[in-house]
């Protein structure tokens, strides 16, 4: 025991010599990286790759019709798979590059309000979680929301400890950037408000952001009984916090309108919160129940230990959650996966509970938390759709008609209007598909995500001698699950030839009846 000890304890002297952030965001690379194409991509990714490939013109009418507030990550990502392609792991990337980021800046911003062992520790458990491999394997906006969110409460605190302007405009540019990417999680300000004024209340360490060379004012001390070159310092940092934040009021007030008035399309599929879905979200946001409840317990301790040193990450952990419960009772807002950001604040608070403890303690827990996750990190990257296991096969589904895909073939697909989104997970993975017979208008002429299709299918189809039919689920008779006037067509001039049921898919190949 004697000698394990010793090797922890040089193990540990070693780290100690390197940067803070260098451990937590290399472990969190290797992570996300791994097994980074393994999973297909979902519902949600093809909407990205739908989106990022087309030209600024087709984003802006895509915007105005129904994807507002995802509008600036798709323009971001357009320049991306410009420049790297649309391949499955191009798309990931940058979520997987955010991550990474996000790791390293966690464990400087846990240095900085705590100390060095708590950032270290807070950075190695978020690079652990399930959930960091989820979002950072995933071509939506929610690992580069992250980033920024750790990006600015580093930059605010960073402008509270050692005010100037070049560091106050550098938190309103991480503020702007956060908006843009993910609307929700500007309740973060909500946070970096209440620090503010109480920095300016009652100074910078009744705030917990106090260097410490900073003195600590008394409770009973408010900023008029200060010394007045203090007072003052505590004002300049209201005011111009205010002006730090508006450019993002400038920049994402019309994005938020507009966002509002889409949101009967954007998000038909939400209902509203119920005080069981606070329970549920601290597995959700970290893709596991027993590591969300891990990480909760951990935090707790943290938070404890800190005292009032815990407001910042404290706060960034509950406002943003209450403010949205509290919406989302009487809007439909309440997804977890929208609640993303604030994992690492709850990382940093468990990151100073395990800074309490001898390292080889604190190691066990952050390597209890990896091995209870690895369940759902395998599940994770076998399919991204919940529950896991339910995937939908979209690349089989199109090997499928691939392998027997003649000259004038012609595809239908059942449901059209689903955020299944079947017509794209084919054509993602086919470079010539059939022709989409019933298709009027495509997505990206109507600025939207879905086309629009023939109102009189018997007529558009009329000529067409072999059809591939993909209908979601399961079928042993596909033509029997397309409804309306759609199935009604196809089911008077066309009989199944063959059927192929994938996951979550059913492909079935229709050849006209020699008597129509």
């Amino acid at each position: 025991m004697g000698g394990l000890s010793e090797s922890t304890g040089a193990a540990w002297e070693h780290l100690r010599r390197l940067p803070v952030w260098l451990a937590p965001a290399l472990l969190t690379l290797a992570v996300t990286v791994t097994g980074l194409g393994s999973a297909q991509l979902w519902r949600d990714e093809l909407a990205t790759w739908s989106a990022a490939t087309r030209s600024p013109g087709d984003l802006v009418r895509l915007a105005g019709t129904i994807d507002a507030a995802t509008g600036p990550y798709y323009l971001l990502m357009h320049g991306w798979t410009t420049v790297v392609g649309d391949s499955t792991i191009a798309l990931r990337a940058p979520a997987v590059l955010a991550m990474t980021v996000a790791a390293g800046l966690l464990a400087v911003l846990g240095a900085r309000l705590v100390d060095r062992r708590a950032g270290l520790f807070a950075g190695l458990l978020f690079a652990v979680l399930p959930g960091t491999s989820r979002y950072g394997q995933e071509a939506r906006p929610y690992a580069l929301a992250t980033m920024l969110a750790v990006l600015a409460t580093l930059l605010l605190v960073t402008a509270l400890r050692r005010p100037s302007w070049a560091r106050w405009a550098g938190y309103a540019a991480a503020v702007a950037a956060l908006g843009l990417i993910h609307l929700i999680a500007l309740t973060l300000l909500a946070a970096h408000a209440l620090v503010v004024l109480i920095a300016w209340w009652r100074g910078p360490a009744e705030a917990g952001v106090a260097t410490r060379d900073q003195p600590t004012a008394t409770r009973d001390q408010p900023t008029a009984n200060r010394d007045r070159p203090a007072a003052e310092r505590d004002r300049r940092r209201v005011w111009r916090w205010l002006v730090a934040v508006l450019p993002v009021a400038l920049l994402a007030g019309p994005l938020l309108l507009k966002a509002r008035t889409q949101q009967s399309r954007q998000l038909n599929w939400v209902h509203l919160a119920r005080l069981d879905d606070l329970t549920a979200l601290p597995g959700g946001v970290a893709q596991s129940s027993v590591v969300g409840g891990l990480l909760v317990g951990v935090a707790a301790l943290g938070a404890a230990r800190l005292g009032r040193r815990a407001l910042l990450p404290v706060s960034a952990v509950l406002l943003p959650v209450l403010l949205l419960f509290a919406a989302g009772t009487v809007v439909p807002l309440w997804v977890p996966r929208y609640l993303v950001f604030v994992v690492p604040f709850a990382c940093l608070l468990a990151g100073a509970a395990l800074a309490a403890v001898a390292a080889p303690a604190a190691v066990v827990v952050v390597v209890l938390a990896a091995l209870l996750g690895l369940p759902d990190q395998a599940a994770l990257r076998r399919t991204h759709e919940w529950p896991r296991s339910a995937p939908v096969d979209y690349a089989g589904a199109a090997r499928v008609i691939a392998d027997g895909q003649r000259p004038g073939d012609a595809v239908v697909y059942s449901p059209r209007h689903s955020w299944l989104f079947l017509d794209l997970g084919i054509e993602y993975h086919l470079d010539d598909p059939p022709r989409d017979v019933l298709v009027t208008e495509d997505e990206v002429r109507r600025g939207d995500l879905w086309a629009a299709e023939c109102p009189q299918p018997a007529q558009c189809l009329a000529g067409t001698t072999r059809v591939w039919l993909v209908v979601s689920g399961r079928h042993a008779e596909p033509l029997a699950a397309v409804p309306g006037a759609k199935g009604d067509a196809l089911r008077t001039d066309f009989t199944v030839t063959q059927v192929w049921q994938r996951p979550g898919l059913t492909v079935a190949l229709l050849t006209g009846r020699p008597d129509r």
